[in-house]
This record gives C-alpha cells, structure tokens and sequence, in this order.
C-alpha cells in the first residue's frame, strides 16, 4: 500500500518540493498551507486543507478528514514555519516574537500532537521536523528563528523516545539556506541591517559552507523521502543537515 504522506506548509518552497518528490514514489499526499492561492496550483489528486498551523481547532479537523478519508496516516512532515524578523534582539517586538515561535514551534508541536495517535494505533509511523541550520548555531540578529528551531529539535528528540517503543521514528532535517523567495525574504532585511547589498550578504551565507553554495529544494526533498523509507527504519532522534557542510554560521562576504 502506498504511503499516506502530510506535508504542513505543502503547497510552495520546501514543502511542494516535498510533496513533490513523495508523489513521484507513489505516496498520497495531502498538503496543508495558510496559502489558498498556492493550493489551488497544487495537482488534482492530492488532499488539500486551507489552515493555519497556529490554529489548533482548524489542525484537528484537517486530522479528522485524514483520519476519515484515509484510514491513518504514515508520514508527517512537519515543515510550515516563517522567518521571523531580522533585527537586534532589543529591536525585536514580543508580538513578532510569538508569531515566530508559534508558527515554527507551536505549528509542529500541533501536527505532532494529532498524527501521533495515528501512528501509535498502527503501530508505524515517521515523523519529520522541518528545523534549519539556525537550530544548530547562534545567528545574529535572528533571535526568534534560531530560538524556535533550536526548540524544534528538543521537541523532536523527545517525540523519538516517546514514539519509539510505538514503532513510530522521528527526526529532524535542518536546511542551510536554501534558494528560493523564502530566502530573498532574509537576504535583503539582513542587509539593510548590516549597512550591506543583498549579493554581499548572499555571498556571505555562501562562503560559510564548505561547498561554497546554497541548497535547492530537492535536495532536502530527496532526505526527506530518505527519511520515511524503510532505508532508515532504524534511524531515529536525528538531526540532518542539508546544508553543504556549514563551517562558519555568521561569515562576512
């Protein structure tokens, strides 16, 4: 039986890439973005739900479709989050603080909180935690970001000691920066906080990994289908990089 797959944030960037790739092994999908417009570009055949990840009663009821519509559900990538802003921690607004934090922490925790039961009740299951390389180094001025993906993976490993015993794996993949208008969204605020052009900074993200250039969608697609293969059914309460190898988490150009 082909796997039965959720991708949070699914219907553009890293998410529809996602969707993508498992749709082309023969998994259905099912895509969950706060973004009408872009679900509506998504293929015919998959699940498609309108909802916000902060919304717990909107989450459940998209999980109660699954449940309904599909029986279970073998896959969820949790992946939905926002960059937040890009200023000096004194600079940074409570209320821009718990939009970040909620949408890439309270987002996963959510999904988490409803495939579990799925994925208990039939013994199997993976579970995949968008974080990023921010979870993994201090970033200047992406206080809120860092915070809330270094959250995302103590949530995760402790999701995988949870879910284990269950036949259930978790784990979490950390992007480096990744090509793409999510991106271009942190390039040009960084720069015109650091009195700098925005190839300058694009050159700095670059130069601080050891392969000297930025990830594509696919590449953390491709760990993702990884991830939820039997390829990796005993790799669980990891923390993957995809990345290019990150050498120096804050160069200069």
């Amino acid at each position: 039986m082909s796997r039965r797959v959720l991708i949070t944030a699914g219907a553009s960037g890293l998410g529809r890439a996602m969707a993508e790739a498992f749709a082309a092994q023969g998994a259905r999908v099912w895509v969950a973005d706060v973004d009408g417009a872009a679900l509506e570009t998504c293929p015919a055949g998959w699940g498609r739900s309108r909802v916000d990840v902060t919304d717990e009663a909107a989450m459940a009821a998209m999980f109660h479709r699954i449940r309904a519509e599909w029986g279970g559900l073998d896959v969820l990538c949790a992946n939905a989050g926002i960059a937040g802003p890009t200023a000096p921690v004194e600079e940074v607004s409570l209320q821009d603080w718990r939009a970040c934090i909620a949408v890439n922490l309270d987002g996963a925790f959510l999904a988490a909180r409803y495939a579990a039961p799925m994925m208990k009740a039939q013994g199997a299951g993976a579970m995949i935690l968008t974080s990023s390389t921010a979870g993994l180094y201090g970033y200047p001025g992406r206080a809120p970001y860092a915070a809330a993906k270094w959250a995302v993976i103590g949530l995760m490993k402790t999701l995988a000691m949870e879910l284990g015993p269950s036949g259930v794996r978790v784990n979490a993949i950390c992007p480096g920066a990744v090509e793409g208008p999510r991106m271009e969204g942190v390039l040009r605020p960084e720069a015109a906080a650091k009195g700098m052009t925005r190839d300058q900074v694009y050159r700095g993200y670059a130069s601080g990994t050891s392969m000297g250039r930025f990830v594509e969608a696919r590449d953390v697609a491709a760990m993702a289908v990884f991830l939820a293969s039997d390829a990796a059914r005993l790799v669980s309460g990891q923390v993957i990089a995809v990345d290019g190898h990150t050498v120096n988490p804050d160069p200069k150009p």
